[in-house]
């Protein structure tokens, strides 16, 4: 069965993932909820605790407190990667769906740059009408504006937050299901740089 993976704080945005694990759900994925929570005891109960994120950083959750937020973001951002990547590795992640702030971003985001190309991912964040380079970098994330911050559910989230799920749930399916044509195959892999879009300046 096609499983998407949702990842995030669960101290901060409990409502917003249990929303969005539902209407996922609904479109006939099975959700695995990953916690990556730094400050406090998740609102709703997680398939995997913070705890376990923080093992397999070699850390434990409690020296998460000791040091200052971009730290603390470091750290578990190294272990939310290994976590992705070994559920990915074990055939239990077929795409990947954060919500997130600036912090949350940076660390959703590490991980999904470990994850193949072609593997979906997508972030829905009130950062997805600026400059998205330093969490996008060189990978295929898809970024959605959030229009408003996320801090509780509301008619415009909702519906943002339910366009997501419903993004997510078909790319999951279409990769999961997913096989190469014979045509494909006849053509090596190419790789085009990016067009040059700096604005031009005159001197």
């Amino acid at each position: 069965m096609t499983t998407v993976v949702l990842l995030g704080t669960l101290d901060t945005r409990g409502p917003e993932y249990a929303y969005v694990r539902e209407r996922v759900v609904a479109q006939s994925c099975r959700v695995l909820l990953v916690d990556a929570g730094i400050k406090g005891e998740p609102t709703i109960h997680p398939d995997i605790s913070r705890e376990v994120v923080a093992r397999a950083a070699h850390i434990d959750i409690s020296q998460l407190a000791t040091v200052d937020q971009n730290a603390a973001i470091a750290l578990m951002a190294k272990g939310v990667t290994r976590t992705i990547v070994e559920l990915f590795a074990r055939g239990r992640l077929h795409g990947i769906l954060a919500l997130g702030g600036g912090g949350g971003s940076r660390l959703a985001t590490a991980a999904m740059r470990c994850l193949p190309l072609g593997v979906p991912k997508m972030l829905v964040s009130p950062l997805g009408s600026g400059d998205i380079r330093p969490y996008v970098g060189s990978m295929d994330i898809s970024v959605m504006y959030s229009v408003v911050e996320m801090h509780g559910l509301n008619p415009v989230s909702e519906r943002i937050l339910s366009n997501a799920a419903a993004c997510i749930a078909a790319m999951a399916q279409a990769y999961n299901a997913f096989e190469l044509s014979p045509r494909a195959r006849l053509h090596p892999y190419l790789s085009y740089p990016a067009p040059d879009i700096t604005p031009a300046t005159s001197h």
